[in-house]
């Protein structure tokens, strides 16, 4: 944790813009894609599939979902 600290002292002397470029870089390196993490988000969306067409999960109305975080 000493590490991230240290990143963290000496990124707060940056300036505004300089931030802003960590910032960036930071959050594309998250955007790669990972297999691993690919083939499970499949496996689940497979097996919600299944369940709805065995009437085991029901469907909500996209307008409900959306109208419960306005």
């Amino acid at each position: 944790m000493d590490a991230l600290a240290n990143i963290l002292k000496d990124a707060l002397t940056l300036k505004p813009a300089l931030k802003m470029k960590l910032i960036d870089e930071l959050l594309l390196s998250l955007d790669y894609p990972d297999k691993e993490l690919g083939e499970l988000w499949a496996k689940e969306a497979e097996a919600r599939i299944d369940a709805y067409e065995q009437g085991k999960l029901k469907a909500i109305p996209i307008e409900k979902v959306i109208e419960k975080y306005k």
